[in-house]
């Protein structure tokens, strides 16, 4: 078939293998012209499908040789639906992985599920004995929770009153004003039980209680803290809250893991394109302007260069690794240097629909979210006869 992006808002529900698998490879290849990492051995992604969590597997697995669990959620292909992106990424990263020698595997399946922990340690069990690094990344609107089995939806809303700022609609450009309205009690309390640190500590203690985990263990989830701009409807929102619970977690786990030498962090990352940043307002249109400035700078970093940077230079990279006074990893330090921030808020008062193209870089914007499920990708032929469906080697 021929496939082509459709899109439903900030959703594309199309996804193209071969420009997937050649996104999947740029990062690879990014990361092999990188000097090797003395870091993790046998590292567990939760997550690892897309953004962080795949740039982590790949980071973990090409340029400090790991072997690999990815447990994600993602779709086969089916009928006239593609795959989901998630899916292609990872049937490119295990090909990826198999060619250079390395061990790899492949959970796909709800990661809140008591199932999927225990398969997951039953194949840590069996294939590679005990992991050394847990990153936490998952990214998901819903969950069930697996002892009381009540269904949590997130929200995106600010706490304590209604928000209006600009947004922008990143397929045609128009900037206009967004408007919130504060969220219940009761969906903030979903938003913290769907993306706090629950779950986390639930894959810890499993890991821990299963013997799988290797003493002098590392665990890293990822947040984001972000500038003024949008802390009403991210820091200070619900979002917000459910990002002070997961650090909240890492505290706890920390403290859990240093009786045998382990660690427990929370990384704080740059704004990127992803598929949950697209989904906030007033976000894609912060992006824009700090790419633009970023970029005129030479600081623009995407997934993968952060997270190599995350791993060189905090996790494995240094002596002690370096945090803050809340005791979080701050690689969003580029994005947060006085002199990016002060030029960013000067060019956000003065964004409109007729200047957003010269202001802010809209249009990398919307290449890098089509780039997310393949399309607009060098070197493919997008009126090319494509086959769907791919299976995934070392499918567990």
């Amino acid at each position: 078939m021929i496939i082509q992006p459709k899109t439903r808002g900030f959703i594309c529900t199309t996804a193209h293998p071969e420009g997937c698998a050649s996104q999947v490879k740029r990062q690879i290849n990014y990361v092999k012209a990188q000097p090797k990492l003395e870091g993790p051995r046998n590292v567990l992604v939760i997550g690892a499908s897309t953004g962080y969590g795949l740039a982590s597997r790949i980071v973990s697995a090409f340029a400090s040789g790991a072997n690999t669990i990815g447990v994600y959620f993602d779709k086969a292909a089916e009928g006239a639906r593609t795959a989901s992106a998630g899916w292609y990424n990872s049937a490119a990263f295990e090909a990826e992985a198999a060619e250079a020698g390395l061990k790899s595997y492949s959970i796909v399946g709800d990661a809140f599920s008591d199932e999927i922990k225990a398969k997951t340690i039953d194949l840590i069990r069996t294939e590679l004995g005990q992991i050394d690094l847990v990153v936490y990344s998952v990214a998901s609107p819903r969950r069930t929770h697996p002892k009381t089995g009540e269904v949590f939806t997130s929200v995106i809303k600010p706490l304590g009153g209604t928000y209006s700022n600009k947004t922008v609609n990143f397929h045609t450009g128009e900037v206009t004003q967004a408007t919130i309205e504060p969220a219940t009690e009761d969906e903030l309390r979903q938003t913290i039980a769907v993306m706090g640190g629950e779950d986390w500590n639930m894959w810890i203690d499993e890991l821990q209680s299963a013997g799988v985990l290797a003493d002098g263990a590392t665990t890293v989830a990822y947040s984001y803290i972000g500038p003024e701009i949008t802390h009403a409807v991210y820091r200070e929102g619900t979002i917000g809250a459910a990002k002070n619970d997961l650090e909240a977690t890492a505290h706890r786990l920390h403290e859990q893991l240093a009786a045998k030498g382990g660690r427990a962090y929370v990384s704080v990352n740059k704004a990127l394109v992803t598929q949950s940043s697209s989904a906030i307002p007033v976000v894609p249109l912060y992006i824009s302007a700090l790419y633009k400035v970023m970029k005129e700078k030479g600081l623009h970093e995407g997934c993968i260069e952060q997270m190599y940077r995350l791993f060189s230079t905090r996790l494995y990279g240094a002596a002690e690794t370096p945090v803050d006074e809340k005791g979080l990893i701050r690689i969003d330090d580029w994005e947060m240097r006085p002199e990016i921030q002060e030029e960013v808020a000067q060019r956000w008062a003065e964004l409109t629909t007729e200047n957003v193209y010269e202001l802010s870089d809209l249009e990398g914007y919307r290449r890098e979210f089509f780039q997310l499920f393949g399309f607009e990708t060098d070197g493919i032929d997008y009126n090319a006869d494509t086959n769907p469906e791919v299976a995934i080697p070392n499918q567990r």
